[in-house]
């Protein structure tokens, strides 16, 4: 499926050539947004900074799991998330209930044989993008941003215990377990905030600097959220 590729790319952080967007009448409708691809340091470069605030933040102001890409499948955007990246495909039963696969935890290395024991992670979670931008936005749009799997750096499974020790912290504050991680999730995290348009606060604009250093071949790779 072409899901398994995108997410298939991202793992491997490839360089992908910029999509040229067709030229049209200006009657025409706008197309897709362009794709973007950038070295990790220009592309922090590119996160506009502000002040953060978590006021009025509610989790369930980002409706999720909704019925996901393919509302014929029976299968949440949770179930999708978990068959997209399954190492070795789940059996599915009625109802979209899952069992056994195999999946590979990057945060951790760590390897799960049931999906009960994962956790799809919001890249940037919920709490971290209200502070960030999403208080704005309409409940339309929260609620796409809460099931993107439109990018494959949106959502991400990885085992419960490196989900919750997470939370709701930027890479000033938490950073994957396991250090050849590291790179590619600073990717994923940016790529995530200029995907939807989000900003960050100085000191995740300072820690980011700093890893993008320590990450100089890493690319970043998005398509802003239409």
């Amino acid at each position: 499926m072409i899901k398994n590729i995108l997410r298939g790319t991202a793992a491997l952080s490839l360089a992908l050539t910029p999509l040229a967007l067709p030229s049209s009448a200006a009657a025409a409708p706008a197309g897709p947004a362009a794709a973007a691809v950038l070295n990790l340091t220009g592309a922090v470069e590119q996160l506009p900074l502000a002040e953060e605030s978590r006021d009025g933040y509610q989790r369930e102001s980002f409706k999720h799991w909704n019925r996901g890409l393919d509302p014929a499948d029976g299968c949440n955007t949770r179930n999708e998330v978990l068959l997209a990246e399954a190492v070795e495909v789940p059996t599915v039963t009625a109802g979209c209930k899952l069992s056994g696969g195999l999946w590979k935890s990057y945060y951790d290395g760590q390897e799960v044989n049931d999906p009960a024991k994962l956790d799809i992670d919001h890249m940037v979670p919920l709490a971290e993008a209200w502070d960030s931008g999403a208080s704005t936005w309409t409940a339309a749009r929260r609620e796409a941003y809460a099931n993107d799997q439109d990018a494959a750096t949106s959502l991400v499974a990885v085992t419960a215990r490196s989900n919750r020790s997470k939370s709701d912290q930027d890479p000033a504050e938490w950073m994957p377990p396991l250090p050849d991680a590291n790179c590619r999730y600073v990717s994923e995290w940016v790529a995530t905030k200029l995907r939807w348009g989000l900003a960050a606060d100085q000191g995740e604009a300072d820690a980011l600097k700093v890893y993008a250093e320590a990450c100089e071949t890493t690319v970043v790779h998005y398509t802003p959220a239409v």
